[in-house]
């Protein structure tokens, strides 16, 4: 493939925003970046009329999406589907996500995740396994009947699987620290959620390796001021990774303002959608778990009023922490896609766009409105609702 030169547009490239650049692409990843006036000729020019060209974003919590839920097409047919769906909205990376189910259909989704990254299917790059190790107290839209503790034969089970990066939500109710320090030890990322767990129990967690904590504030026990809770070990914790949903539904922009602060500096703040079918259809009802899930102005309710999973997009998600939370757009920006890269061990593979790295990026106009998408260099034939 011959290379490409994208120029026009403001670039940012995980770190710094340059004006009068291009963005050189060659064989789908980043060649380099250099003054528009340096740009050898015989490349081939592509003229984008301003607006802000960013690496592509990441999702590490993706149930389902162009009407598909991983839970109930676990084969790599219903995971392209998802993750086509997400790349519309600037995901052109995510975890697919088996949520609290028997074990048969979540290994059938390990098992499918391994052969899409191994058919190479788009945006696929390894799994989140969220349950059945939680609480019942704190179980969110998951079915108490399928919640359970892990056993040395689930241990075993999950150790034995080659699928990598993989993330396990487990509370520290139905999973104990040895458990965690063998998962961990395995290449296993653990991460605590749907947990009523103390402050100590959450730090014994993660002395025991577990690295972060999934869909922050929700789910979990509170920071109060006597029982600091999940929370408050998250926030005090430097080196623990907090997924946030920011669609103005399942967190208070205030909650998610002293969050940041308190994490500032860290890098460890990410946008996650838990995105549920939803997205990318105009279908706004399914099934999870033989119960009802409906959608109403944008939230994914079951008939009782609980929150199931997010109608959010990772576009939305940086719109939303830069309009209404106030995040400085290269730092939203971030948290969609450098931090959650390198808290996947993969920041030497996407993240950015820096020399050697996936050309894996998004074209903003000046309102935040996605008009381009490219995976590996490659331009996607429609971004956001419109044509890109």
């Amino acid at each position: 493939m011959a290379i490409t030169a994208y120029r026009g547009a403001d670039i940012f490239d995980g770190q710094v925003r340059r004006s009068g650049h291009a963005l050189l692409v060659d064989e789908g990843r980043v060649w380099k970046i250099l003054p528009q006036t340096d740009v050898p000729g015989g490349v081939e020019l592509v003229d984008l009329p301003g607006g802000l060209l960013a690496p592509g974003f990441i999702d590490v919590q993706v149930n389902g999406g162009g009407g598909v839920l991983l839970n109930d097409q676990p084969t790599v047919a219903g995971i392209r589907a998802i993750c086509e769906a997400h790349a519309r909205f600037g995901s052109t990376a995510l975890m697919p996500t088996v949520i609290t189910d028997r074990p048969e259909t979540t290994f059938a989704a390990i098992e499918a995740v391994g052969a899409a990254m191994a058919e190479g299917v788009a945006g696929c790059i390894g799994i989140h396994v969220e349950g059945p190790f939680l609480s019942t107290a704190r179980k969110g839209a998951h079915d108490p009947a399928l919640i359970r503790t892990m056993s040395d034969d689930d241990l075993a089970r999950f150790v034995a699987t080659t699928v990598r990066p993989m993330i396990l939500t487990v509370a520290t109710e139905s999973v104990t620290p040895q458990q965690i320090s063998v998962l961990a030890a395995n290449g296993i990322t653990v991460s605590i959620g749907h947990s009523d767990a103390t402050f100590e129990d959450a730090k014994r967690a993660f002395d025991a390796g577990a690295r972060g904590v999934t869909h922050l504030f929700n789910a979990m026990s509170q920071l109060g001021h006597r029982s600091p809770g999940l929370v408050g070990a998250a926030l005090q914790t430097d080196d623990i990774w907090c997924g946030i949903i920011a669609d103005g539904y399942h967190v208070h922009p205030a909650a998610i303002d002293v969050a940041l602060r308190a994490k500032r500096g860290q890098g460890t703040m990410m946008a996650i959608t838990d995105a549920m079918p939803t997205v990318g259809v105009d279908e706004g009802v399914f099934e999870l778990n033989g119960r009802t899930v409906r959608r109403s102005n944008g939230r994914l309710t079951l008939d009782d009023g609980t929150l199931a999973g997010s109608d959010l997009t990772m576009i939305g998600a940086v719109q939303y922490l830069v309009g209404t939370i106030g995040v400085p757009l290269e730092e939203a920006l971030r948290m969609a896609s450098l931090y959650p890269a390198t808290f996947l061990g993969l920041q030497g593979e996407r993240g950015a766009l820096t020399e050697g790295l996936r050309a894996d990026m998004v074209w903003m106009d000046t309102a935040l409105n996605l008009r381009g998408v490219w995976i590996g260099g490659r331009k996607l034939p429609r971004a956001g609702q419109e044509d890109a």
